[in-house]
């Protein structure tokens, strides 16, 4: 079966323009709503503390589980549902998490079924982990996507540009630059930022344009993921950061196939503009895209609806970094190619005119 005709000609090049309007909006808007609500809402995984899963036989409002349970001095920070309405499960967040808290899941159970004896209820899970820990965790998970960042600069300007010196350069660089800048003791969200600016600065510098486009297109997928994560009031735990880790592998994957396009065509068409080069390779792999994009997303959208509370937000993430990801792989990396190929030929043009 045909998915694309063979001669498919849509000018995604031409609306470049208005996509990255489009990016742009998208990303201001997950900024303000990640600085106004001063930062992702984590969940206990990050934020130390205790999370109690309870399950009801009938409905029953959250404040009703809140008065029963004010006399247990819990500080508890939050009361949100959990599954679809029918389960009727709720999570039960608090802020310690201590040892005497062992007992936690008991005492709870104990006072809901003497405040409301006429429903059944049931404890399901108790989980506990404590600030250090979450902060730790924390860190961790950006390193993890800092080190994801290094090794696609590293492997993109070797596979695309034959440049492995220059990319081994730009990975002792930001090594450097993390070593130092964790002696000196800045966190690691500033650290990691001045990493990703550290990165596309070299990669302008030593000429990585390939390495340049996938990373932007990586940070813009990321970027707008936790985003709506914010905007939803979404939790970001550790399940969402391997979301966000499966989100950029895919993201990559799906640049990659464009930029071997896009090379294989400069070298038999170099006559051509570039801007006819890399509209006519994302339209030779739009049936590529697109097909792989659905069949995952059929995939991901079972998990979402039917896989459970456990992995809802997973799977939420998985869907938003897929069509983010299939979107930025046309109008954000490869456009960047454009840009560079302007800037390039304009400094050029300049340094010419000084010379004569």
């Amino acid at each position: 079966m045909q998915f694309i005709k063979p001669d498919t000609n849509i000018d995604f090049i031409g609306k470049r323009r208005i996509a990255f309007a489009g990016s742009m909006i998208l990303i201001a808007v997950s900024i303000i709503s990640l600085i106004m609500k001063g930062g992702p809402r984590y969940g206990v995984d990050f934020a130390g503390g205790t999370v109690v899963q309870v399950k009801f036989s009938e409905h029953i409002e959250p404040q009703l589980i809140r008065d029963a349970l004010g006399s247990i001095d819990l500080g508890i920070t939050s009361i949100q549902g959990f599954g679809t309405e029918k389960e009727h499960e709720f999570l039960i967040r608090t802020a310690k998490s201590t040892e005497a808290l062992e007992s936690l899941g008991s005492n709870i159970k104990q006072r809901l079924e003497s405040a409301y004896p006429q429903i059944r209820m049931e404890v399901r899970r108790v989980e506990m982990v404590g600030p250090q820990v979450g902060k730790d965790l924390r860190e961790k998970a950006l390193l993890a996507m800092f080190s994801a960042l290094l090794f696609i600069v590293v492997y993109i300007s070797g596979r695309f540009e034959l440049k492995w010196m220059a990319s081994i350069i730009m990975a002792a660089c930001l090594l450097a630059t993390l070593f130092i800048f964790q002696k000196i003791g800045i966190s690691i969200p500033v650290l990691i930022l001045t990493a990703v600016l550290v990165t596309l600065a070299l990669s302008f510098y030593l000429k990585l344009k390939f390495a340049m486009g996938a990373i932007i297109a990586v940070i813009h997928d990321v970027v707008i993921t936790v985003g709506v994560f914010s905007l939803t009031d979404r939790e970001f735990t550790l399940p969402i950061v391997a979301a966000l880790l499966t989100i950029i592998g895919y993201s990559l994957n799906d640049t990659i196939v464009v930029f071997d396009r896009i090379r294989e065509n400069s070298r038999r068409s170099h006559r051509q503009s570039y801007e006819l080069i890399i509209n006519r390779s994302i339209n030779e792999t739009l049936s590529r895209t697109l097909l792989t994009s659905l069949t995952t997303m059929v995939v991901v959208a079972a998990l979402f609806a039917l896989g459970g509370g456990i992995i809802h937000d997973f799977a939420f993430a998985l869907i938003i970094g897929i069509i983010v990801g299939t979107y930025s792989s046309v109008y954000v990396a490869s456009p960047v190619l454009i840009i560079w190929h302007q800037v390039m030929k304009s400094s050029t043009g300049k340094t010419r005119k000084t010379r004569r």
